[in-house]
C-alpha cells in the first residue's frame, strides 16, 4: 500500500512539473503590465423608423440591435470607457429641419454601469429620421479628451436623410483634425447606396465596414470592435508593394497598409540576419460585395525565386477579413559579420468583386512584419509552448506504454495459470 502511495505521489509530482513546463516555458514571467490611457468607444445607433423592418432572423432590426447591445455590454472590458448615442430616436414628425437635429447621448462616455446602460437601451423604439452626419459630429465631441484610443461604432440600416451635410465629408473632416478617431460602420441588411455610404465613412478614418444579415453577426462584430479599442495603439504606415521582388520596398518591423486588386501581386522585401526570425502576417478586408470562395496567400521567397515558407487561408461565405501568417527562422552563424539575407514577401488574394461593383482601389490589406532574435537550440521546444517539460512528457508516455504491455502480459499469464489449475 505504501509503495502504491509513493508511486502515485511520484506520478503527481511528475505531472505537476510537466504542467509547470507547459504553462511557463521560459520560467517565471514578471508582471510587466503598464498602465495605459483608458480607451473610449461610443456606439451610435440608428433608431429611425426603418428599424421596424422584420428581416433579421424573423425579428425586427431594432430587436437585433438591442440584443447585440446587451451582449456587448456584458462583455465590455473593464478598462474601456463606453457611451451610447442615438440618431432618429425622439422626433416622430415630418419637419426635416427638426428631424435632422434628432441625435442624443443615451449613455455618457465613461466607466460602464451595465445595468444603467441596458435600461437605457431597453427604452428605445424606432421613431424618426436618419441624421448620420450630425450624429457623427456630436459623437466626436463626446469622445474628446484623454490620450487613449477613440472609436465610433455606427450601426445603421439606411442612408443619411439630412443632406447636404454629407456624412462622408463629416468623416473626412473628423479625420482631418488629426485626433486619432476611427469610425467603424455596420450596415443592417443594406442596399447598394447604404453600403457605399457606410463604406465611405469608414474608409475616411481608416475604419472597417461590415454588412450584417443575422443577429449573431451583429453581436460578434460589435464585440470585436469594442475589444479592439483596448488593444495597444499601433499606427500603420502606408506602403506600396511592387510587381516584382527586386523593385519592392524594404520594410522594417512594423504595421503597413496597402491596396491590392484580385489577381495582382504585391511584393515587399525584409532583411533577416543569421540568428533572427521573420514573423509576418497579412489581412485582406472585403470592403465591398464580393463573390463567394476566396483566399489569401503569403509567401516568403529568396531573391532567386525559391520558396522558403508560405501561409494561406481560404473561406466561403460572409466575412469582413481573412488573414494568414508565416515564420522563417534564419540559421545562426559563428561569423558575426555574416550578411543578412533579403527575403521577399509576396501577397496575393482571390477576392472577386461582385458584378457592377468597382474594383479600384483594390482591397485594403494590412501587413505586419516582425524581425526578432531567433530561439536558441535549448529553447526551440519552449517556443512552441512545451518548455523543458518535453522530455518529461516523453518519459511519461514511454513509461505508460511499457507498463501497459507488462500489465497485459501479466494478466494473460494469470488467466492461463488459473485455467490450468
Amino acid at each position: 500500500m505504501i509503495r502504491r502511495q509513493r508511486l502515485a505521489a511520484g506520478v503527481l509530482a511528475l505531472l505537476a512539473a510537466l504542467a509547470a513546463g507547459v504553462a511557463f516555458p521560459g520560467g517565471a514571467v514578471a508582471d510587466e503590465t503598464e498602465q495605459q490611457p483608458a480607451p473610449k468607444v461610443e456606439l451610435v445607433l440608428d433608431v429611425s423608423g426603418s428599424m421596424r423592418a422584420r428581416d433579421i432572423d424573423g425579428g425586427t432590426r431594432m430587436a437585433a440591435a438591442k440584443q447585440a447591445f446587451n451582449e456587448v455590454l456584458d462583455a465590455t472590458p473593464e478598462e474601456v470607457q463606453l457611451g451610447i448615442r442615438t440618431l432618429g430616436a425622439n422626433y416622430p414628425g415630418n419637419d426635416r429641419k427638426t428631424g435632422c437635429k434628432d441625435t442624443a447621448q443615451l449613455y455618457p462616455v465613461g466607466p460602464l454601469n451595465r445595468t444603467d446602460a441596458k435600461t437605457a437601451v431597453a427604452t428605445l423604439a424606432p421613431t424618426g429620421w436618419t441624421p448620420i452626419g450630425p450624429a457623427l459630429l456630436k459623437a466626436a465631441d463626446d469622445l474628446q479628451g484623454g490620450d487613449g484610443t477613440r472609436r465610433i461604432v455606427l450601426i445603421s440600416d439606411g442612408e443619411d436623410t439630412c443632406q447636404p451635410l454629407d456624412p462622408c465629408e463629416v468623416a473626412r473632416e473628423i479625420a482631418g483634425k488629426g485626433i486619432g478617431l476611427t469610425i467603424d460602420t455596420l450596415g443592417l441588411v443594406p442596399d447598394a447606396k447604404t453600403r457605399d455610404q457606410l463604406s465611405c465613412i469608414a474608409d475616411a478614418t481608416g475604419g472597417t465596414y461590415t454588412s450584417v444579415q443575422h443577429k449573431e453577426e451583429l453581436s460578434d462584430r460589435v464585440g470585436q470592435l469594442v475589444d479592439r479599442a483596448a488593444d495597444p495603439v499601433v499606427t500603420p504606415v502606408a506602403a506600396t508593394g511592387a510587381d516584382r521582388c527586386d523593385q519592392a520596398p524594404s520594410l522594417k518591423s512594423g504595421l503597413y497598409t496597402d491596396h491590392e486588386e484580385s489577381g495582382q501581386q504585391r511584393w515587399y522585401k525584409v532583411d533577416v540576419k543569421p540568428g533572427q526570425e521573420l514573423r509576418a502576417s497579412v489581412s485582406v478586408a472585403d470592403d465591398r460585395t464580393v463573390a463567394p470562395n476566396y483566399g489569401v496567400l503569403l509567401r516568403a521567397v529568396t531573391m532567386k525565386g525559391r520558396e522558403i515558407v508560405r501561409g494561406e487561408a481560404a473561406g466561403n461565405g460572409r466575412t469582413d477579413a481573412i488573414s494568414t501568417g508565416l515564420r522563417y527562422p534564419k540559421a545562426g552563424s559563428d561569423d558575426d559579420s555574416a550578411p543578412a539575407e533579403t527575403v521577399c514577401l509576396q501577397v496575393t488574394h482571390s477576392f472577386a468583386a461582385a458584378a457592377g461593383v468597382k474594383t479600384t482601389p483594390g482591397m485594403p490589406l494590412e501587413l505586419t512584419v516582425d524581425v526578432v532574435d531567433g530561439p536558441s537550440q535549448a529553447s526551440d521546444v519552449a517556443s512552441f509552448g512545451l518548455g523543458r517539460g518535453w522530455w518529461l512528457l516523453g518519459a511519461l508516455v514511454l513509461t505508460g506504454f511499457v507498463a501497459g504491455l507488462l500489465w497485459g502480459w501479466l494478466s494473460r499469464w494469470r488467466v492461463a495459470v488459473w485455467r490450468t489449475n
